[in-house]
């Protein structure tokens, strides 16, 4: 039996990138996995991907970014699987690169919903359901919630917020035995990354290709996060690809 048969994890943003990578390592550990996203089709695609049956995956579509849509989630979680242990807040966007100047107001709401408002939810929902039990929350932050990149002010913003977010859970959770940690990943190679071999803005203003990272080792940091006893917690997590312009960049 493999050490974490029947333990139950949420993750968002399940249907593809990191999210769906750490589905299948999670689920190839023993978890049950329930498969959260907004479409359900890409989410039919990881459980399928997972090879798992009814009894260790749920595909549970929702958006993050709405209250009721949240709750449901994890009461179907409860219903299925009777709680949850581990949840991973992977859901987000990156948003339109444009310069800080020409940023919408509604680009940088969407963004703010999605990365921010939408973490924030899932994390308290789970919260609640884990004060009786104990539990692990894995926040996705990014190496952007260290240093920017070039016209990614929204997302940069958010995943500042998130380190605050994860701080904040850490300490509250500590009277409930739920622990909390964030994980900074960079240039892992997902859809949400092809850009990075053809060249993307540098902080010099010159375009540049960065090298990535197969996105299996961010899989493979959050499968060791959430696999620690309560007793121990990763705070803070970088992965990240060894030459990836992230130590001296600007």
């Amino acid at each position: 039996m493999k050490e974490q048969s029947g333990r139950v994890v949420v993750i968002t943003g399940a249907g593809s990138g990191i999210g769906r990578h750490a589905a299948l390592a999670l689920h190839g550990e023993g978890y049950r996995v329930v498969l959260a996203g907004r479409r359900a089709a890409p989410l039919q695609e990881t459980a399928r991907a997972t090879g798992g049956t009814d009894d260790s995956v749920l595909v549970a579509p929702c958006d993050v970014t709405e209250p009721t849509s949240v709750h449901e989630l994890f009461a179907r979680c409860a219903e299925r699987f009777g709680g949850v242990d581990v949840l991973v807040n992977n859901a987000g966007v990156f948003g339109p690169a444009v310069p800080f100047d020409e940023i919408s107001p509604d680009a940088w709401s969407d963004v703010v919903r999605t990365n921010l408002t939408g973490a924030f939810l899932c994390a308290q929902e789970a919260f609640r359901h884990m004060k009786a039990r104990g539990g692990r929350i894995i926040n996705n932050g990014s190496l952007s919630a260290h240093v920017p990149r070039p016209y990614a002010t929204a997302y940069t913003a958010t995943k500042h917020a998130i380190t605050g977010l994860t701080k904040a859970i850490s300490l509250e959770g500590r009277a409930y035995g739920i622990a909390c940690g964030q994980i900074d990943i960079g240039n892992a190679a997902t859809d949400m990354t092809e850009a990075m071999s053809r060249g993307v803005p540098q902080a010099d203003g010159s375009i540049a290709p960065e090298p990535t990272m197969d996105v299996r080792r961010a899989a493979e940091a959050i499968v060791f996060m959430a696999g620690l006893p309560l007793d121990a917690n990763v705070q803070f997590m970088t992965v990240m690809a060894t030459t990836m312009p992230f130590i001296g960049r600007g």
